[in-house]
């Protein structure tokens, strides 16, 4: 237990001096009583407990007294508490990619579900912000504990086209120094436009990173802005570790958008990946390449920035990978005033001292 107000305990020294007092008064009214030829019949006449009913009162003021003088002092206990330190960026890909059903019902249904799951399972007090990506890069939701607020924006999500990785890193790099003074925003940072110092830099080397991270989950390829290699270099500057995941098979199948997830008012939008394939989000590539993960890319960007790399093509696999990211829960000792017990308790002493002053009153 500690103190804010230490010297108020020195009113602690009430208490020894009210009994003295209250000793001298007793010995002052024995020295100035009748005195009885029989000590046994002045017994006799006195109620059998009224010798110690008398003292009841100063005990419970005394009390009383030490209670206060302890409370006056605002006393504190201290425990350990778990918080969470972390600032979770989740760069969600909603290319028009993230339609294939190779992952049923299709990959944006699951990544949905996952990425719900996720922001469920969070510890208290960990901020999470959404920045979502196709052709370009966006903050759908920043940095926040309100949760709701959250899961209204990723059953919103809609698709788009093109698949811009490198600018969603910066994006979330950007989200992170809102609410990280330490980390520095990137700002509008174009293609090639790298700081020479680090553009072949490793992640740092004793490990002192931020506790604030990005998730990264894609489906295809960079095909859009600054590449992720041009991109990585400023993450590592700022000691922002980057998690990556590459979701989806190696077998993209028919694309099958749904109304809301196309975030038009109609039926279903299909297209089929047959013959040359499609590009991830709408445009064309050979083979479908671009229906599946960069994972080499993904894997260079964790590497240097000092994240891990993730792949999953199934819905169960991607639980898992969202179950095993960092989420930085530590814990801290932290005080909490308690003087409001010791008022509480002093108080109910007194009424109790008054109240038994009162009642037995009428023994001497």
């Amino acid at each position: 237990m500690s103190f804010t107000w230490p010297f108020a305990l020195a009113l602690a020294f009430a208490v020894p001096a009210v009994l003295c007092a209250y000793l001298l008064s007793m010995r002052r009214r024995r020295t100035q009583a009748v005195s009885y030829s029989s000590v046994a019949l002045l017994r006799s006449v006195l109620p059998a407990r009224s010798r110690w009913r008398r003292h009841v009162p100063a005990a419970l003021l005394l009390g009383s007294l030490g209670v206060l003088s302890v409370g006056a002092a605002r006393p504190q206990m201290v425990r350990d508490v778990e918080t969470a330190r972390t600032s979770i960026i989740l760069a969600l890909d909603v290319s028009r990619s993230m339609c294939a059903t190779d992952v049923e019902p299709n990959r944006m249904a699951v990544a949905q579900d996952a990425a719900r799951e996720f922001v469920e399972g969070l510890p208290r007090g960990t901020r999470m912000g959404l920045v979502v990506f196709s052709g370009f890069a966006q903050l759908a939701v920043p940095p926040t504990t309100d949760y709701k607020s959250l899961l209204d924006a990723i059953d919103a999500l809609t698709t788009g086209r093109g698949t811009a990785i490198g600018a969603a890193m910066l994006k979330s790099i950007d989200a992170i120094a809102e609410v990280n003074p330490e980390v520095r925003p990137v700002g509008d940072a174009r293609p090639g436009a790298v700081p020479p110092a680090t553009a072949t830099a490793p992640a740092s080397p004793d490990g002192d990173f931020v506790p604030d991270i990005v998730v990264l989950l894609t489906d295809g390829a960079n095909n859009r802005g600054i590449t992720p290699a041009d991109a990585v270099p400023y993450a590592v500057e700022r000691n922002v570790r980057i998690f990556t995941i590459g979701f989806g098979t190696a077998r993209p199948t028919s694309l099958v958008c749904t109304a809301q997830q196309m975030g038009v008012d109609s039926q279903d939008f299909r297209w089929f990946g047959g013959g040359g394939g499609f590009g991830g989000g709408g445009g064309f590539g050979g083979g479908g390449a671009f229906l599946r993960a960069d994972n080499p890319t993904l894997q260079m960007v964790a590497d240097r920035s000092g994240g891990a790399h993730y792949a999953a093509e199934d819905a169960d696999q991607l639980r898992q990978v969202f179950t095993d990211l960092p989420k930085d829960v530590t814990v801290q000792k932290r005080a909490y005033e308690v003087t409001s017990w010791f008022v509480v308790v002093g108080a109910l002493l007194a009424a109790a001292a008054v109240a038994a002053s009162i009642k037995w009153s009428a023994y001497p």
